[in-house]
């Protein structure tokens, strides 16, 4: 029978020198001391009998057994104190981080699995089932051969850019040509998927794999090129008899070649290196279990698309157009949607699908992502950058002094190429993208002021999801859907 809470409560706030086997002038402790503390020298003992180190506990006597039956006694007798010391309601903002809430959590996804139930049925009441068998792969999506050709000779880039690195390793070229090479190169990777795409009436989808596809290239050449200048800064270094220490590891200093190149582009990273920690074997079981983990929440994906989104999308003005209520209630109903659609697709691809990758590849570093979610600011969501520990202070404010350029350069980076791969599929300028995520500069000051304010570093985390799930993400499907439809109307004139 386990024990009443302010029982328990005793028990738990009983301070040092509650042995019960102490002397009469600590009668008062002993009826504190709870009855489980010498539960060894019970028969119920749950390590079955033995001692710390395994062998066998001598039986109790009867002296003894009487013993802690008096104890059990005296400590369910009301004269004993429940409350011995100041603490906190589990609750409250001191302690609450304090505590364990797994049952609250649990609590959560069952009333998340309710209401959804209810929403499900609901809409399937309404609006019957609407999955398109063409959803994913229309007809006219077949037809985007210039998208697909483009696709396939995409890798055309990298072997030019790795010929340009041979010809500097054979002093044919000098420094400056290179670069600008590479520069040509990483140009020539955009613009050439986006000429394309705008010359073609191609499907949305279409569009936004090839762009998807070439901004990743783009990024992995543009790491190519600055680490290959990097280790060539190196090597004249250490000719000229510069040491590094444990810094600069000789198998990381080798010249590129085909092989390496080929094994970095198909690699589930954008960081270049000669050489990668490797896994020791492939996990077939286990490749299959994450690939129909994948298709049944791209599956689900779809499933949230046309049964929940395009019916909302549909029924909705444009955002800026229209009455400001029914604006906010289109983005409201939206947002819970998009949220899921947006946390599968991270699962999908930042966790099933680059894991699949590097289990394929052998691929040992597996840490594609950190806890994001747990971003205490807009910043430390976006941020990539960390500190290493064996810099030094003058060098870590260097550094600090540097990351704060390193997010802006990131924010505008992110906004351009969500524009790109947004905007060129769909046919549309609107910078609606680019704004979106620039906004989250201002909004990096306004969470700083606020966690000074209120001296609480979790505001900033509730801003950071208030504005990515409930209003940013609704907010431009919406404005981007309109777009589309106003211009295929003028297209059909």
């Amino acid at each position: 029978m386990a024990p009443p809470p302010s029982v328990a409560a005793a028990s738990d706030r009983a301070g040092p020198g509650t042995d019960a086997g102490a002397g009469g002038g600590e009668s008062a402790l002993r009826l504190r001391r709870a009855p489980s503390a010498d539960a060894g020298d019970l028969p119920s003992d749950p390590s079955g009998g033995r001692r710390e180190n395994g062998e066998p506990r001598p039986p109790p006597n009867p002296q003894q057994q009487q013993q802690q039956q008096q104890n059990e006694m005296l400590y369910f007798r009301a004269s004993a104190p429940a409350h011995r010391r100041v603490k906190e309601s589990p609750l409250s903002s001191d302690a609450i981080f304090r505590q364990s809430h797994a049952g609250l959590l649990n609590l959560c996804i069952v009333v998340l699995i309710a209401v959804n139930s209810r929403l499900i049925i609901e809409n399937l009441m309404k609006y019957g089932l609407l999955i398109r068998a063409g959803f994913w792969f229309s007809a006219r999506s077949l037809r985007d051969w210039p998208l697909l050709m483009c696709c396939l000779t995409l890798p055309i880039f990298p072997l030019i850019a790795l010929m340009a690195e041979k010809l500097i390793r054979r002093k044919l070229i000098g420094e400056y040509v290179v670069i600008l090479l590479h520069i040509i190169i990483t140009t020539s990777v955009i613009v050439y998927p986006v000429v394309v795409i705008l010359k073609c009436d191609s499907a949305v989808l279409s569009g936004f794999v090839l762009m998807f596809l070439a901004s990743i290239m783009w990024m992995k050449l543009v790491s190519y090129a600055h680490t290959n200048y990097d280790i060539r800064v190196l090597s004249k270094s250490t000719e000229k008899g510069a040491a590094y220490g444990n810094y600069v590891d000789a198998e990381d200093m080798k010249d590129p070649t085909i092989k390496s190149l080929v094994y970095f582009m198909l690699a589930p990273t954008l960081c270049y290196q000669p050489t990668y920690p490797q896994s020791t074997c492939i996990r077939k079981g286990w490749v299959i279990r994450q690939l129909v983990k994948c298709l049944v929440f791209t599956g689900l994906m779809g499933f949230i698309i046309e049964q929940y989104m395009n019916p909302i999308v549909k029924n909705s003005k444009h955002p800026l157009k229209g009455n400001f209520l029914n604006a906010i209630e289109r983005v409201l109903k939206l947002s819970v949607p998009t949220l899921y659609v947006w946390l599968c697709m991270f699962y999908c691809f930042f966790h099933l699908w680059l894991n699949i990758l590097a289990e394929l590849l052998c691929f040992g570093d597996r840490e594609f992502y950190k806890d994001w979610w747990n971003a205490k600011t807009v910043e430390e969501g976006w941020t990539v950058l960390a500190l290493n520990d064996h810099n030094s202070n003058e060098d870590k404010q260097t550094s600090a002094d540097a990351v704060g350029v390193a997010i802006l350069i990131s924010f505008l980076v992110s906004a351009v190429f969500h524009e790109i791969c947004i905007a060129v599929p769909c046919h549309i300028f609107k910078f609606w993208a680019f704004f979106g995520i620039m906004f989250q500069i201002p909004l990096v000051f306004l969470t700083r002021y606020l966690q000074d304010k209120f001296k609480n570093i979790m505001v900033g985390n509730m801003i950071f999801w208030f504005f990515f799930s409930i209003l940013g993400q609704p907010m431009c499907v919406l404005l981007y859907y309109h777009d589309v439809m106003n211009r295929q109307a003028q297209a059909s004139r």
